[in-house]
């Protein structure tokens, strides 16, 4: 039967429309790399929900008191981690596709344009909130590393001008291109996380006259994402393994750290159980270093959906050609932003 006229013409078209998108996705972060172990998993998820916010648990715990505290932490781990399990499973729920970006789940729910209106304010509010949080989190350690090393032996440096040198290390290691490009530093992030957790509740014990919420499911979808999937061995089994070894290192992180604090100083304790102790100098800052470690992998956890957000609509809706320049470009901008 012969062919329509112009009909493979068409064709061409379209095989040249679908080679150029497949090399914009093998571009884009987040559908760059799917050679990710089940590890990548769990350390990527103990620095997303790890948060510097951990320190503020001993606060938390003084003002609900040990019945409702120790409550809201054991029902807040159990949903979160529920929570966590269906993102997990729903990431393959139809067959033949992935839904590799938390919009995209969000456009299968509730429509092509709806599901971005409704997901993607919400998602990049918490992201770049989050970002910008860390930005001044990161900093603010710095200095009170500084302060502690010196004391009176060094001039004052205004907490501003730690946070352009948190900033600065950004403008960096935002050019590693996706998520596994920063499993190195992800995996310092989360050591980290783990080490200040545990001078903070230890050097509570120590001091004995008792140092870090859940967070993390903005960015599941996309470390998932980064993992191999066959009909034999689908994503969720090596994805779901990652989460609960790192549920497991957060429950040891931030329960402690809660109760242990609280005990050690009830109602004195500060919104910061870091500013709360102060002896042995050298540990205090030791742990202050940690958590600028682990907020510099945060930060980038958190920043790499939106950077594959930024490139999409660069390449993909405005017709910028993919490479080096436009990533240096469009990066340092989002971290110029957020450190403004």
């Amino acid at each position: 039967m012969a062919m329509p006229p112009n009909s493979s013409h068409c064709i061409n078209l379209q095989d040249e429309r679908t080679a150029r998108e497949k090399a914009i996705d093998e571009w884009l972060p987040i559908t760059s790399s799917r050679n990710a172990k089940w590890w990548y998993s769990a350390f990527h998820n103990v620095t997303a929900m790890v948060g510097a916010g951990v320190l503020s648990l001993p606060y938390a715990m003084s003002e609900l008191g040990w019945g409702p505290g120790i409550a809201v932490l054991v029902i807040s781990w159990i949903i979160t981690l529920y929570t966590l399990w269906q993102m997990v499973e729903m990431h393959e729920m139809v067959p033949g596709k992935r839904f590799d970006r938390y919009h995209e789940l969000g456009q299968h729910a509730f429509g092509e344009k709806l599901g971005l209106w409704i997901v993607v304010p919400q998602q990049l509010i918490v992201e770049v909130g989050v970002d910008i949080v860390y930005m001044v989190t990161g900093g603010k350690s710095l200095k009170k590393f500084h302060d502690v090393i010196c004391e009176d032996k060094c001039k004052q440096i205004k907490t501003t001008y730690f946070i352009m040198i948190f900033a600065s290390v950004h403008f960096v290691l935002s050019q590693l291109p996706n998520f596994n490009s920063i499993s190195g530093v992800s995996l310092a992030a989360a050591v980290m996380s783990l080490s200040y957790s545990t001078i903070a509740w230890g050097a509570s014990v120590e001091k004995g006259d008792v140092a870090f919420a859940y967070a993390g499911h903005n960015v599941v979808l996309e470390i998932q994402a980064t993992i191999p999937s066959t009909p034999e061995t689908p994503s969720k089994k090596p994805m779901w393994k990652g989460v609960v070894v790192a549920y497991i290192v957060v429950a040891i992180c931030y329960f402690p750290v809660a109760l242990i604090g609280y005990w050690a100083f009830g109602n004195q304790v500060d919104d910061n159980i870091l500013i709360t102790l102060s002896k042995p100098k050298w540990l205090i800052a030791l742990a202050n270093m940690m958590v600028v470690i682990h907020v510099i992998g945060s930060y980038q956890i958190y920043a790499m959906p939106v950077f594959d957000m930024l490139e999409t609509v660069l390449v993909k809706k405005l017709h910028f050609p993919p490479g080096l320049t436009l990533r240096l470009i469009a990066r340092s901008a989002y971290v110029g932003n957020a450190l403004l």
